[in-house]
Protein backbone atom coordinates (compact mmCIF):
# COMPACT_ATOMS: atom_id res chain seq x y z
CA UNK A 1 0.00 0.00 0.00
CA UNK A 2 3.39 2.24 -0.43
CA UNK A 3 3.40 4.63 2.96
CA UNK A 4 0.16 4.86 4.46
CA UNK A 5 -0.53 5.63 8.17
CA UNK A 6 -2.99 3.79 10.21
CA UNK A 7 -4.89 6.82 11.40
CA UNK A 8 -4.85 10.71 9.81
CA UNK A 9 -6.56 13.07 12.00
CA UNK A 10 -8.19 16.33 10.33
CA UNK A 11 -8.04 19.13 12.71
CA UNK A 12 -5.08 20.35 14.70
CA UNK A 13 -7.32 21.42 18.02
CA UNK A 14 -7.81 20.37 21.13
CA UNK A 15 -10.03 17.20 20.68
CA UNK A 16 -7.57 15.92 17.52
CA UNK A 17 -4.72 16.38 19.11
CA UNK A 18 -5.77 14.60 22.07
CA UNK A 19 -7.16 11.57 20.40
CA UNK A 20 -4.14 11.79 18.43
CA UNK A 21 -1.66 11.41 21.65
CA UNK A 22 -3.97 9.12 23.33
CA UNK A 23 -3.63 6.74 20.37
CA UNK A 24 -0.07 6.54 19.99
CA UNK A 25 -0.22 6.19 24.20
CA UNK A 26 -2.03 3.19 24.09
CA UNK A 27 -0.81 1.59 21.05
CA UNK A 28 2.77 2.77 20.31
CA UNK A 29 3.54 0.61 16.91
CA UNK A 30 0.67 2.84 15.09
CA UNK A 31 1.33 4.95 12.88
CA UNK A 32 -0.80 8.53 13.28
CA UNK A 33 -0.46 11.83 11.77
CA UNK A 34 -2.49 15.16 12.56
CA UNK A 35 -2.99 17.55 9.56
CA UNK A 36 -3.44 21.51 10.19
CA UNK A 37 -2.65 24.83 8.23
CA UNK A 38 -1.47 26.35 11.56
CA UNK A 39 1.51 23.39 11.72
CA UNK A 40 2.71 25.50 8.61
CA UNK A 41 3.62 28.56 10.71
CA UNK A 42 4.67 29.33 14.21
CA UNK A 43 1.55 30.57 16.32
CA UNK A 44 3.64 33.70 18.23
CA UNK A 45 1.58 37.03 17.53
CA UNK A 46 -2.08 34.72 17.28
CA UNK A 47 -2.62 34.35 20.95
CA UNK A 48 -6.16 35.09 21.96
CA UNK A 49 -7.49 35.47 25.59
CA UNK A 50 -10.51 32.62 24.94
CA UNK A 51 -10.92 30.96 28.01
CA UNK A 52 -12.14 26.70 28.35
CA UNK A 53 -13.47 25.16 31.22
CA UNK A 54 -11.64 21.66 31.96
CA UNK A 55 -14.09 19.08 34.11
CA UNK A 56 -12.28 17.21 36.85
CA UNK A 57 -12.62 13.84 34.80
CA UNK A 58 -11.09 16.09 31.71
CA UNK A 59 -8.19 17.09 33.61
CA UNK A 60 -7.53 13.46 34.85
CA UNK A 61 -7.93 12.44 31.12
CA UNK A 62 -5.17 15.24 29.83
CA UNK A 63 -2.98 14.34 33.18
CA UNK A 64 -2.60 10.87 31.48
CA UNK A 65 -1.32 12.28 28.41
CA UNK A 66 0.82 14.61 30.14
CA UNK A 67 -0.46 17.82 28.85
CA UNK A 68 -1.75 18.71 32.18
CA UNK A 69 0.73 19.69 33.92
CA UNK A 70 2.20 22.67 32.32
CA UNK A 71 -0.85 24.35 32.64
CA UNK A 72 -1.99 23.54 35.95
CA UNK A 73 -0.03 26.43 36.97
CA UNK A 74 -2.08 28.86 35.66
CA UNK A 75 -5.40 27.20 35.93
CA UNK A 76 -7.89 28.31 38.14
CA UNK A 77 -9.87 26.32 40.65
CA UNK A 78 -13.70 26.48 40.20
CA UNK A 79 -15.17 25.41 44.01
CA UNK A 80 -18.43 26.88 43.61
CA UNK A 81 -21.27 27.60 41.01
CA UNK A 82 -23.57 30.25 42.28
CA UNK A 83 -27.18 30.24 39.68
CA UNK A 84 -29.41 33.07 39.57
CA UNK A 85 -32.67 33.83 37.70
CA UNK A 86 -34.06 37.29 37.37
CA UNK A 87 -35.02 39.84 34.87
CA UNK A 88 -32.73 42.81 33.80
CA UNK A 89 -33.78 45.59 35.79
CA UNK A 90 -33.57 43.74 39.10
CA UNK A 91 -31.16 44.24 41.53
CA UNK A 92 -29.09 42.66 43.49
CA UNK A 93 -30.10 39.24 41.83
CA UNK A 94 -31.22 36.86 44.01
CA UNK A 95 -29.67 33.71 44.33
CA UNK A 96 -31.66 30.55 43.69
CA UNK A 97 -28.75 27.99 43.50
CA UNK A 98 -25.83 27.16 44.82
CA UNK A 99 -23.28 24.03 44.35
CA UNK A 100 -20.19 24.53 46.63
CA UNK A 101 -17.15 21.86 47.24
CA UNK A 102 -14.79 19.38 45.26
CA UNK A 103 -15.53 16.53 43.17
CA UNK A 104 -13.83 14.29 44.65
CA UNK A 105 -11.81 15.28 48.06
CA UNK A 106 -9.04 17.93 47.19
CA UNK A 107 -10.46 17.73 43.26
CA UNK A 108 -12.65 21.17 42.01
CA UNK A 109 -14.67 20.12 40.14
CA UNK A 110 -13.04 21.75 37.18
CA UNK A 111 -10.73 24.21 36.36
CA UNK A 112 -10.54 27.43 33.72
CA UNK A 113 -7.26 27.49 31.65
CA UNK A 114 -6.12 29.57 28.51
CA UNK A 115 -7.78 27.82 25.20
CA UNK A 116 -4.50 28.44 23.72
CA UNK A 117 -2.02 27.25 26.87
CA UNK A 118 -4.21 24.06 26.14
CA UNK A 119 -3.65 23.76 22.70
CA UNK A 120 0.11 24.43 23.15
CA UNK A 121 0.64 21.68 26.24
CA UNK A 122 -1.49 19.03 23.71
CA UNK A 123 0.47 19.55 20.55
CA UNK A 124 4.04 18.74 23.19
CA UNK A 125 2.38 16.02 24.03
CA UNK A 126 1.31 14.91 20.69
CA UNK A 127 5.05 14.91 19.65
CA UNK A 128 6.48 13.30 22.51
CA UNK A 129 4.39 10.72 21.87
CA UNK A 130 5.20 10.43 18.54
CA UNK A 131 2.71 11.90 16.41
CA UNK A 132 3.55 13.28 13.13
CA UNK A 133 2.78 16.60 12.27
CA UNK A 134 1.55 17.58 8.73
CA UNK A 135 0.96 21.34 7.70
CA UNK A 136 -2.18 21.98 5.87
CA UNK A 137 -5.69 21.37 5.82
CA UNK A 138 -7.88 18.13 4.34
CA UNK A 139 -10.08 19.48 1.71
CA UNK A 140 -11.36 16.04 1.03
CA UNK A 141 -10.57 12.13 0.57
CA UNK A 142 -11.47 9.05 -1.48
CA UNK A 143 -11.95 5.47 -0.62
CA UNK A 144 -8.99 3.19 -2.50
CA UNK A 145 -10.86 -0.06 -1.92
CA UNK A 146 -11.21 -1.93 0.96
CA UNK A 147 -7.87 -1.32 2.33
CA UNK A 148 -7.46 2.51 2.68
CA UNK A 149 -8.67 6.07 1.43
CA UNK A 150 -6.72 8.77 -0.37
CA UNK A 151 -6.87 12.42 1.38
CA UNK A 152 -5.83 15.93 -0.11
CA UNK A 153 -3.65 17.72 2.46
CA UNK A 154 -2.67 20.58 1.56
CA UNK A 155 -2.01 19.84 -2.22
CA UNK A 156 -0.63 16.83 -1.41
CA UNK A 157 -1.80 13.38 -1.27
CA UNK A 158 -1.62 10.93 2.07
CA UNK A 159 -2.83 7.51 2.64
CA UNK A 160 -4.51 6.12 5.57
CA UNK A 161 -6.35 3.44 6.73
CA UNK A 162 -8.81 5.47 9.16
CA UNK A 163 -9.76 9.43 8.42
CA UNK A 164 -11.21 10.76 11.80
CA UNK A 165 -12.74 14.62 11.19
CA UNK A 166 -12.05 17.39 14.05
CA UNK A 167 -12.54 19.71 11.47
CA UNK A 168 -14.94 21.99 13.75
CA UNK A 169 -18.91 22.84 13.41
CA UNK A 170 -19.14 22.97 10.13
CA UNK A 171 -17.20 20.43 9.43
CA UNK A 172 -16.79 19.90 5.64
CA UNK A 173 -15.44 16.38 6.08
CA UNK A 174 -18.33 15.07 7.58
CA UNK A 175 -21.05 16.49 4.71
CA UNK A 176 -18.24 14.54 2.34
CA UNK A 177 -18.35 11.59 3.77
CA UNK A 178 -22.44 11.66 3.21
CA UNK A 179 -23.51 11.89 7.29
CA UNK A 180 -26.27 14.35 7.17
CA UNK A 181 -27.20 16.54 10.43
CA UNK A 182 -30.26 18.00 12.26
CA UNK A 183 -30.27 20.66 14.40
CA UNK A 184 -31.30 24.49 14.24
CA UNK A 185 -29.51 28.06 14.58
CA UNK A 186 -30.23 30.10 18.20
CA UNK A 187 -31.76 33.40 17.80
CA UNK A 188 -28.96 34.58 20.07
CA UNK A 189 -25.30 34.96 19.57
CA UNK A 190 -22.03 34.27 22.15
CA UNK A 191 -20.65 37.21 23.42
CA UNK A 192 -16.71 36.44 24.51
CA UNK A 193 -14.62 38.63 26.99
CA UNK A 194 -11.74 38.90 29.38
CA UNK A 195 -12.06 41.27 32.07
CA UNK A 196 -10.08 42.20 35.36
CA UNK A 197 -11.49 43.41 38.25
CA UNK A 198 -10.42 44.48 41.82
CA UNK A 199 -12.29 42.47 44.38
CA UNK A 200 -11.04 38.42 43.73
CA UNK A 201 -13.45 35.89 42.69
CA UNK A 202 -12.44 32.72 45.22
CA UNK A 203 -12.63 30.62 42.31
CA UNK A 204 -16.53 31.10 42.32
CA UNK A 205 -18.44 30.80 38.92
CA UNK A 206 -21.88 32.60 38.51
CA UNK A 207 -24.45 31.82 36.04
CA UNK A 208 -26.77 34.79 35.61
CA UNK A 209 -30.51 33.64 33.68
CA UNK A 210 -31.45 36.34 31.46
CA UNK A 211 -34.29 37.07 29.47
CA UNK A 212 -32.42 37.66 26.78
CA UNK A 213 -30.02 34.36 27.14
CA UNK A 214 -27.78 32.89 29.93
CA UNK A 215 -24.71 35.11 31.26
CA UNK A 216 -21.53 33.73 32.54
CA UNK A 217 -18.75 34.78 34.81
CA UNK A 218 -16.03 32.30 35.14
CA UNK A 219 -13.18 32.92 37.05
CA UNK A 220 -9.96 33.15 36.23
CA UNK A 221 -6.24 33.53 37.27
CA UNK A 222 -4.69 36.39 36.49
CA UNK A 223 -1.21 37.33 35.14
CA UNK A 224 -0.19 38.31 38.61
CA UNK A 225 -1.60 35.01 39.94
CA UNK A 226 -4.29 36.29 41.93
CA UNK A 227 -8.07 35.60 41.19
CA UNK A 228 -8.61 39.24 39.77
CA UNK A 229 -9.84 37.87 36.40
CA UNK A 230 -13.06 36.15 34.63
CA UNK A 231 -13.59 35.09 31.30
CA UNK A 232 -17.21 35.96 30.00
CA UNK A 233 -19.54 33.98 27.99
CA UNK A 234 -22.95 36.57 27.34
CA UNK A 235 -25.77 35.01 25.06
CA UNK A 236 -28.34 37.55 23.86
CA UNK A 237 -30.27 38.07 20.70
CA UNK A 238 -28.29 39.06 17.36
CA UNK A 239 -29.23 42.61 17.18
CA UNK A 240 -27.80 43.23 21.34
CA UNK A 241 -25.04 41.46 21.36
CA UNK A 242 -23.98 43.49 17.85
CA UNK A 243 -25.08 46.33 19.56
CA UNK A 244 -23.01 45.04 22.38
CA UNK A 245 -19.92 44.16 20.53
CA UNK A 246 -19.32 47.40 18.72
CA UNK A 247 -19.68 49.56 22.43
CA UNK A 248 -16.87 51.96 23.37
CA UNK A 249 -14.82 49.27 26.22
CA UNK A 250 -16.20 51.83 29.45
CA UNK A 251 -20.17 51.82 27.70
CA UNK A 252 -19.87 47.78 27.37
CA UNK A 253 -18.63 47.63 30.93
CA UNK A 254 -21.18 49.39 32.19
CA UNK A 255 -23.92 47.30 30.45
CA UNK A 256 -22.31 44.24 31.43
CA UNK A 257 -22.51 45.81 35.25
CA UNK A 258 -26.35 46.62 35.30
CA UNK A 259 -26.89 42.78 34.45
CA UNK A 260 -24.63 41.39 37.30
CA UNK A 261 -23.90 44.04 39.52
CA UNK A 262 -20.80 45.54 41.13
CA UNK A 263 -19.29 42.78 43.50
CA UNK A 264 -16.15 42.59 41.67
CA UNK A 265 -15.08 46.21 41.62
CA UNK A 266 -13.79 48.24 38.89
CA UNK A 267 -13.99 45.99 35.54
CA UNK A 268 -11.14 46.47 33.16
CA UNK A 269 -11.44 44.64 29.40
CA UNK A 270 -8.60 42.78 28.46
CA UNK A 271 -9.43 42.14 25.13
CA UNK A 272 -12.03 43.20 22.83
CA UNK A 273 -15.38 41.62 23.17
CA UNK A 274 -16.32 39.36 19.69
CA UNK A 275 -19.69 37.85 19.16
CA UNK A 276 -21.10 34.56 17.15
CA UNK A 277 -24.03 33.10 16.07
CA UNK A 278 -25.00 29.98 18.44
CA UNK A 279 -26.67 26.83 16.72
CA UNK A 280 -27.30 23.41 17.54
CA UNK A 281 -25.97 20.53 15.72
CA UNK A 282 -26.43 16.37 15.80
CA UNK A 283 -24.96 14.09 13.00
CA UNK A 284 -26.72 11.55 12.13
CA UNK A 285 -24.12 9.30 12.52
CA UNK A 286 -20.77 9.11 13.63
CA UNK A 287 -18.84 6.73 11.87
CA UNK A 288 -18.97 5.64 8.15
CA UNK A 289 -16.40 3.42 5.96
CA UNK A 290 -12.91 4.30 7.30
CA UNK A 291 -14.24 7.76 9.18
CA UNK A 292 -15.03 8.80 12.20
CA UNK A 293 -16.12 12.11 13.70
CA UNK A 294 -14.62 13.65 16.26
CA UNK A 295 -15.05 17.02 18.62
CA UNK A 296 -17.10 20.30 17.29
CA UNK A 297 -17.56 18.10 14.50
CA UNK A 298 -19.57 15.93 15.94
CA UNK A 299 -21.47 18.21 17.82
CA UNK A 300 -22.32 21.73 18.59
CA UNK A 301 -24.10 22.84 21.52
CA UNK A 302 -25.31 26.34 23.71
CA UNK A 303 -22.25 27.14 25.23
CA UNK A 304 -24.49 27.46 28.62
CA UNK A 305 -22.86 24.67 30.67
CA UNK A 306 -19.45 25.14 28.94
CA UNK A 307 -19.37 21.62 28.33
CA UNK A 308 -18.28 21.32 24.63
CA UNK A 309 -14.88 20.93 25.19
CA UNK A 310 -15.21 18.42 27.69
CA UNK A 311 -17.75 16.59 25.04
CA UNK A 312 -14.81 16.41 22.93
CA UNK A 313 -12.00 14.97 25.34
CA UNK A 314 -14.45 12.55 26.06
CA UNK A 315 -14.98 11.59 22.04
CA UNK A 316 -10.97 11.37 21.95
CA UNK A 317 -10.48 9.17 25.18
CA UNK A 318 -12.81 6.65 23.47
CA UNK A 319 -12.30 6.48 20.17
CA UNK A 320 -8.73 6.24 21.17
CA UNK A 321 -9.72 3.28 23.26
CA UNK A 322 -11.81 1.43 20.68
CA UNK A 323 -9.56 1.88 17.60
CA UNK A 324 -6.61 0.84 20.00
CA UNK A 325 -8.03 -2.26 20.25
CA UNK A 326 -7.85 -4.29 16.90
CA UNK A 327 -4.14 -1.58 16.26
CA UNK A 328 -2.70 -3.87 19.26
CA UNK A 329 -4.14 -7.38 17.65
CA UNK A 330 -2.36 -6.32 14.46
CA UNK A 331 -5.62 -5.56 12.64
CA UNK A 332 -7.49 -2.38 11.02
CA UNK A 333 -7.85 0.74 12.82
CA UNK A 334 -10.92 1.17 10.86
CA UNK A 335 -12.79 -1.97 12.02
CA UNK A 336 -16.25 -1.97 11.36
CA UNK A 337 -16.84 -3.41 14.84
CA UNK A 338 -14.77 -0.82 17.04
CA UNK A 339 -16.12 2.37 14.99
CA UNK A 340 -19.56 1.01 16.05
CA UNK A 341 -18.26 0.35 19.29
CA UNK A 342 -17.38 4.43 19.83
CA UNK A 343 -20.78 5.39 18.15
CA UNK A 344 -22.79 3.52 20.15
CA UNK A 345 -20.11 5.21 23.43
CA UNK A 346 -20.57 8.29 22.66
CA UNK A 347 -24.13 9.16 21.07
CA UNK A 348 -26.02 8.89 24.25
CA UNK A 349 -24.04 11.50 26.25
CA UNK A 350 -23.57 13.99 23.41
CA UNK A 351 -27.22 13.61 22.52
CA UNK A 352 -27.91 14.00 26.51
CA UNK A 353 -25.77 17.12 27.42
CA UNK A 354 -27.49 18.57 23.79
CA UNK A 355 -30.94 18.03 24.54
CA UNK A 356 -30.26 19.42 28.71
CA UNK A 357 -28.12 22.68 27.39
CA UNK A 358 -31.14 22.93 24.61
CA UNK A 359 -34.04 22.64 26.72
CA UNK A 360 -32.29 25.40 29.89
CA UNK A 361 -31.83 27.92 27.70
CA UNK A 362 -35.39 27.58 25.63
CA UNK A 363 -37.12 27.73 29.65
CA UNK A 364 -34.99 30.39 30.84
CA UNK A 365 -34.63 32.76 28.27
CA UNK A 366 -38.01 34.16 28.46
CA UNK A 367 -39.85 36.53 30.51
CA UNK A 368 -42.95 34.35 30.77
CA UNK A 369 -44.27 34.60 34.57
CA UNK A 370 -45.24 30.94 34.70
CA UNK A 371 -41.77 29.35 33.38
CA UNK A 372 -39.81 31.51 35.91
CA UNK A 373 -42.12 30.37 38.62
CA UNK A 374 -41.69 26.83 37.62
CA UNK A 375 -37.98 26.90 37.26
CA UNK A 376 -37.66 28.61 40.42
CA UNK A 377 -39.43 26.19 42.37
CA UNK A 378 -36.79 23.64 40.64
CA UNK A 379 -34.06 25.64 41.59
CA UNK A 380 -35.34 25.73 44.89
CA UNK A 381 -35.81 22.14 45.71
CA UNK A 382 -32.63 21.26 44.44
CA UNK A 383 -30.77 23.71 46.62
CA UNK A 384 -32.71 21.83 49.13
CA UNK A 385 -31.20 18.46 48.56
CA UNK A 386 -28.10 17.33 49.16
CA UNK A 387 -27.60 14.25 47.38
CA UNK A 388 -29.67 16.08 43.90
CA UNK A 389 -26.77 18.62 44.58
CA UNK A 390 -24.15 15.92 44.63
CA UNK A 391 -25.16 14.15 41.57
CA UNK A 392 -25.54 16.93 39.51
CA UNK A 393 -21.88 18.18 40.42
CA UNK A 394 -20.02 14.90 39.72
CA UNK A 395 -22.10 14.50 36.19
CA UNK A 396 -20.85 18.40 35.28
CA UNK A 397 -17.14 17.35 36.52
CA UNK A 398 -17.54 13.99 34.14
CA UNK A 399 -16.36 11.83 36.56
CA UNK A 400 -19.45 9.44 36.09
CA UNK A 401 -17.71 6.42 33.97
CA UNK A 402 -17.48 7.88 30.23
CA UNK A 403 -13.79 8.12 30.03
CA UNK A 404 -11.84 4.63 30.08
CA UNK A 405 -9.95 3.43 32.21
CA UNK A 406 -6.63 3.12 30.42
CA UNK A 407 -7.05 7.32 30.51
CA UNK A 408 -7.66 8.07 34.19
CA UNK A 409 -5.20 8.86 37.09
Amino acid sequence: MGDTVDVLVAGGGIAGLAFAAALRRAAPMARVAVADPSFAAPAEGRRTLRAVAVAAGSCRFLDALGAWEAVAGAAQPMVEMVITDSRDSDAPRPVFLDFDGEAEPDEPFAHMVFQDDLRASLLAAARDAGVELRPGRVTGFAREGAAALSADVGGATARARLLVAADGGRSRLREAAGIGTVGWDYPQSGIVATLAHEIPHDGRATQHFLPGGPLAILPMRAADGSERRFSLVWSAPHAEAARLVALPPEAFVAELEERIGYGYGALTLEDRPAAYPLRLTLPRGLVAERFALLGDAARTIHPLAGQGLNLGLRDAAALAERVAEPLGLGLDPADPEALAGYERARRFDAVLMAGATDGLNRLFSNDSVPARALRDFGMGLVDRVPALKRFFIRDASGLSGATPERFRR
